[in-house]
């Protein structure tokens, strides 16, 4: 199965230039902790992943800090340049990026980079909660059919 398939399309964005106030609001308001920050490509007008930013960057860099939040943008603290993965690539591969990296998400892009969706272990675990359960039927099943078979 590819990333394309299993990863959340309903993608909670934001731009650099947005208030960091504003990004935690959106974050409370949509229940995530992260969000991708996007800039519109103005030749295809697609949203192009530039960063991302999390709930726990928002502690590390601003609260732990005493920074004041209200004189800050998301662009000052944001993760630029995130890893981004293709939506055509495999689970097992971006489970080794995630690994590589050490986050819990990757944003997930169209073939010319174009925000496809988010990609989170979550998505991995449901994913492969639904494919044991499968393999669970499939057994289940084989026994049932062989036990009325041969009472």
């Amino acid at each position: 199965m590819n990333v394309g398939k299993v990863c959340k399309r309903n993608v909670v964005t934001v731009r650099e230039f947005d208030e960091l106030n504003s990004a935690a609001q959106l974050m409370r308001e949509k229940h995530v902790g992260y969000l991708v920050v996007v800039d519109q490509n103005p030749a295809s007008d697609m949203a192009m992943p530039v960063g991302v930013l999390t709930d726990r960057d928002i502690v590390v860099s601003v609260l732990a800090k005493d920074a004041n939040p209200r004189e800050l943008r998301v662009g000052d603290i944001m993760t630029r340049q995130p890893v981004v993965i293709g939506e055509a690539r495999s689970i097992a591969s971006a489970l080794t990026e995630m690994r590589r990296i050490g986050v819990r998400r990757l944003p997930v892009v169209g073939s010319v980079g174009q925000l496809i969706g988010v990609l989170s272990l979550d998505d991995v675990f449901d994913s492969l909660a639904g494919e044991l359960l499968d393999v669970a039927g499939s057994v289940r099943n084989e026994q049932l059919i062989e036990n009325s078979l041969r009472p």
